[in-house]
């Protein structure tokens, strides 16, 4: 009895002891991974339920980033909800912060350019980052970098980050309107030019019967002359 007893809590000391093992090599490689920058949050498990603790070192200067960068940051869902916006974006759309999160991103899109959007969104890949102009319902430009939230987040969240270019935008209006103008000037100057080619045709061709009649009229001379002289010596010899 007392060998089966202590055969038993051997066996159990062998599997406490592997499973302490297991446990230390996860807490080695969990605190690893966090030295290294390679973890942003843990999730712990208790009473409550499971809770994620952000680590402060890493998830403050990237929300700080994020939150001061001059460019608009914005998350949205598969559906095209807005998940987060940073003030920058909120800035951008004339709204505060708190009255974008939950909208859609296509409410703040003209019509034209939501059907481009939604297309661009639906043929995104987690590997390539794409890049769309549009224009927004308050005649602000926007070129907006989208991407696919890394697979490892298990997410089929997006993030957009918006730059504001009207004033690039105003510029090239201003040069394509400069153009079209100077292609009508010079349409206009091709028209004078034909018009005064034809006008030169039409000149060298008037001058060309002018002086048909010139010299017709100067041979009608001669030979009216010649007759004078006749008729004056027929009259001398008369």
């Amino acid at each position: 009895m007392t060998n089966l007893v202590t055969s038993k809590t051997k066996e159990q000391l062998i599997c406490d002891n592997e499973e302490l093992h297991s446990r230390l090599l996860e807490a080695q490689e969990m605190l690893s991974a966090i030295r290294s920058g390679e973890v942003d949050a843990i999730v712990v498990s208790g009473d409550k339920g499971e809770q994620v603790y952000s680590l402060s070192s890493s998830e403050t200067p990237y929300r700080t980033f994020v939150e001061e960068m001059q460019g608009g940051a914005v998350t949205l869902n598969k559906e095209g909800l807005i998940l987060y916006c940073n003030k920058r974006f909120a800035e951008l759309v004339k709204q505060p912060v708190n009255n974008v999160i939950g909208t859609y991103f296509k409410d703040y899109i003209v019509p034209v350019d939501k059907f481009n959007l939604e297309n661009l969104l639906e043929k995104l890949t987690f590997r390539k980052n794409r890049v769309l102009i549009i224009s927004l319902t308050n005649s602000t430009w926007l070129k907006l970098s989208i991407r696919l939230l890394p697979a490892y987040l298990h997410s089929d969240n997006y993030i957009i980050i918006a730059t504001d270019i009207t004033e690039l935008k105003k510029k090239e209006i201003e040069l394509l309107e400069l153009h079209k103008q100077l292609k009508q000037q010079l349409v206009q100057l091709q028209n004078l030019r034909f018009d005064i080619i034809n006008a030169k045709i039409e000149t060298d061709v008037a001058n060309k019967k002018l002086e048909n009649i010139i010299k017709k009229l100067v041979k009608e001379n001669t030979r009216q002359k010649q007759k004078v002289t006749e008729l004056k010596l027929k009259l001398k010899k008369q």
